[in-house]
């Protein structure tokens, strides 16, 4: 008889969990973070370049205000100054430079600036403390808000701003996700096995799972961040991905209804799931485990994160199904043995060159879209199109431009470019940069110089002798470095309508200063980051898949010893990233940061189903029965199982089309689409092309 303790320990360790997940809501740190530089580490090549031209030409953290009215007229000014005036009260707030201080309507340096074209509304440029940036959303929306219903409609920018909105959508993703899966999970569960403790217990188990996960990585010193917010809902589908199989193993472990079905027998009865069960698990958690591992190749931080967060999981999420879940399915009653098989009989069996060939063509048709993928989307592509921050953003990107690029340059004969010839370019460059169509606005050292002869310190003295004041020292340092040899230029791009890749426009930039007699020596910025990014995430696709697809191969040799097996599985494995990223070619979907691990993802969990069938054949072969028999045997076995999996690891990760996030809604369709193709693979592709008969067997 066992103890009251082990009795009850299911009841307890259900206690537990709950008792646990109400500390991690009190004592974790659940809101996601999301710096000014998340593309990059610190120690990222790509980064070092962006971030020593912060350090030579220091600067604040920049908010943008568009307030769309009569442009110049005496009520529009007053409310303008009204609204300049609350906006200064803001702790955080340094400076504003808006047409009430600058004569932007005259000027064409300041006009395409502070200035829409037609003149339909004005900006505020507002300079704000680094550290105070998040702190000043709130109430500059409040502002907005108010501003609207008296005066006039405003649109807020600016990189602090754009990334506050993100983490925000993560955070809601976070909450909505968690629930979300507690309820999807839990509905699918009740309804394929309709037994209370392994509802129970799968739920428990799967929550203790992403606790444990969490506090192990916040121990670490890994907090949340661009696509680890999503960890909860991963981490619930990798350990329901166990259990589906122990229990599918379970059941088909029952001995008839007329046996013993003391606890004896329940207790035996787990034993053998787990021994049916334990190798194909390991072998899965190993590949998801690669694929996750595969992310830190990449430079991108985010990317890097989520592999350590993602095999962190794995290996929690294999722990929890082993030795939290099994306590409950010893209290479940043993179910009837005698259907756990299935016959199959929907699989097709017949005609099996034609399968084959079809399954070919639509990879090669999926396929040839990858041509057509781009890695470098527009940011504006990170919030819903038609979404009243997208279309704010919109107007303001279309107005001038939307994502910093900064630009360090010098005389191609190095000497002062404050003064002489060289300042005559920087006028010149400025002029000219204008007339780009993916630039829209600059802020340079010539708007330094125009300020300067507006002063009366420069009635009459030349711009060269006022820059060697004293007082001017202050306004140098964002635009020279101390010998004045080099010069920091602030382009603000367009991002809507982009056609050309940032690389591209970025050398057609840097071939405009070049013609102007000024050579590029550092190029920064959010823009230049993205471009950095998308080429990353491109290569990053190529090697880690590439990679991947190998090691499982090797894999799938050690557990079948068969190079067809090997060779069947290869091929079924390329299908997954060719219909995943052939499908997001074909309909224009570009791969960001955030969807860019999906094919990953999707590759290392489809290839789970693989290893569960060939493992299957192999103890069904070591039984004694032929190749074909074993073959058809397993799938008959094994359908339910796979079927089952892929629909609910489908659905778990369909729960993030839910996201008002798109790169996290692109992440959910892409898993989702790879795990059905991985299923059609496993039970259709990988049988038919290994052996030479499934229909007409009795399994």
């Amino acid at each position: 008889m066992p103890s009251i303790a082990t009795r009850f320990l299911p009841t307890w360790l259900t206690l537990a969990t709950l008792v646990a997940s109400m500390a991690a809501i009190r004592w974790l740190d659940l809101n996601p973070n999301v710096e000014p530089d998340f593309f990059f580490s610190a120690d990222d090549p790509q980064f070092q370049e962006s971030a020593e031209i912060e350090r030579r030409f220091p600067s604040s953290s920049q908010m943008l205000i568009r307030a769309e009215g009569p442009v110049g007229s005496r009520g529009y000014e007053e409310a303008l100054r009204q609204l300049v005036t609350s906006i200064e009260q803001l702790a955080g707030v340094r400076s504003i430079r808006s047409i009430l201080n600058t004569p932007a309507l005259d000027d064409p340096l300041w006009k395409p600036l502070l200035v829409s074209p037609g003149e339909t509304a004005s900006y505020l440029l507002i300079e704000v403390a680094a550290d105070m940036a998040s702190a000043l959303v709130d109430p500059l929306d409040e502002i907005a808000g108010t501003s609207q219903q008296e005066r006039f409609q405003l649109q807020i920018s600016g990189v602090p701003y754009v990334i506050e909105l993100i983490e925000r959508f993560l955070f809601r993703d976070l909450v909505v996700f968690s629930l979300a899966a507690f309820a999807v999970f839990g509905a699918a569960i009740t309804a394929v096995y309709r037994r209370l403790w392994i509802v129970v217990g799968t739920l428990a188990t799967c929550l203790a799972a992403a606790l444990v996960t969490l506090a192990i990585l916040q121990a670490v010193g890994l907090s949340l961040g661009l696509l680890t917010a999503n960890l909860v809902t991963i981490v619930f589908i990798l350990t329901l991905s166990h259990i589906v199989f122990l229990t599918s193993n379970w059941r088909r472990e029952s001995p008839p209804p007329a046996e013993d079905t003391s606890v004896t027998s329940r207790r035996a009865q787990m034993r053998r799931a787990i021994q049916a069960t334990r190798l194909a698990s390991f072998w899965c958690m190993a590949t998801t485990s690669l694929g996750f591992l595969s992310l830190l190749m990449a430079s991108a931080r985010p990317l890097r994160d989520l592999g350590i967060a993602g095999a962190t999981g794995t290996l929690v999420a294999i722990l929890a199904a082993y030795i939290m879940y099994p306590w409950f399915l010893r209290e479940t009653s043993i179910p009837d043995g005698s259907t756990s098989k299935g016959d199959g009989a929907w699989l097709p069996f017949r005609h099996r060159a034609v399968w084959l060939v079809v399954l070919g063509m639509v990879t090669i048709v999926s396929g040839i879209g990858i041509t057509r993928l781009s890695t470098d989307p527009s940011l504006l592509s990170y919030f819903q199109a038609g979404g009243a921050i997208r279309t704010g953003l919109e107007v303001i990107d279309r107005d001038g431009g939307s994502s910093p690029l900064r630009i360090v340059v010098e005389h191609a004969d190095p000497q002062p470019l404050d003064r002489g010839s060289g300042a005559a370019l920087i006028r010149a460059f400025h002029d000219s940069i204008l007339s780009d169509p993916s630039v829209g606005s600059v802020i340079s050292p010539a708007l330094l110089f125009a300020e300067i002869q507006r002063s009366p310190l420069a009635a009459d003295r030349p711009v060269e002798e006022v820059l060697d004041l004293p007082f001017a020292q202050a306004f140098l340092a964002p635009f020279f470095t101390p010998d004045r040899t080099r010069a920091h230029f602030l382009l603000r791009m367009h991002e809507s309508g982009r056609q050309e890749s940032r690389r591209a426009i970025m050398d057609r930039v840097h071939g405009t200063f070049e013609r102007n007699g000024l050579h590029p020596v550092q190029t920064g910025g959010l823009y230049q980051l993205q471009a950095q990014l998308a080429s990353l995430v491109a290569s990053s696709l190529q090697i880690a898949l590439a990679g991947l697809i190998v090691l499982f191969a090797g894999i799938a040799w050690l557990l079948s010893r068969s190079f067809r097996t090997v060779a069947a599985m290869t091929a079924c494995l390329v299908a997954i990233p060719c219909m995943v990223l052939g499908t997001f070619g074909h309909a224009g979907i570009a791969v960001d940061i955030i969807s860019s691990p999906a094919a990953n993802v999707a590759l290392a969990m489809g290839v789970d189903t693989m290893i569960h069938l060939i493992v299957r054949v192999r103890r069904l072969r070591d039984t004694g029965l032929p190749h074909d028999v074993a073959w058809t045997r397993a799938r008959a076995e094994l359908w339910h199982p796979i079927v089952g999996a892929g629909l609910i690891i489908g659905a778990g990760f369909a729960i993030f089309t839910l996201s008002t996030f798109p790169p996290t809604d692109r992440f959910g369709i892409a898993v989702v689409l790879g795990t059905l193709t991985a299923v059609v693979m496993a039970l259709v592709g990988l049988p038919m092309m290994v052996a030479e008969k499934l229909d007409g067997v009795e399994p």
